[in-house]
């Protein structure tokens, strides 16, 4: 299994839209990303000047329905 690094929100959100999906709604720090097709919904918390770590990071890989190896071509 790859090692994913850690990433700014940003960089994360940056690299979710590159795979399609779109901002459906934000509720204080927690932005909440949607896919168009295949109706897959996931969770980045934005806090400026934080790393999102590897547990929280493979979580919302998860939720995305993406591969990590597909993920980190997207970064």
């Amino acid at each position: 299994m790859a090692k994913l690094p850690s990433l700014t929100s940003r960089k994360v959100v940056r690299a979710l839209k590159r795979a399609g999906f779109v901002e459906d709604r934000q509720k204080g720090s927690h932005l909440m990303l949607i896919h168009p097709e295949t109706r897959a919904r996931t969770v980045v918390p934005v806090h400026p000047g934080r790393t999102i770590k590897e547990p929280l990071l493979r979580a919302i890989v998860r939720d995305a329905n993406l591969s990590v190896d597909e993920f980190i071509a997207l970064i």
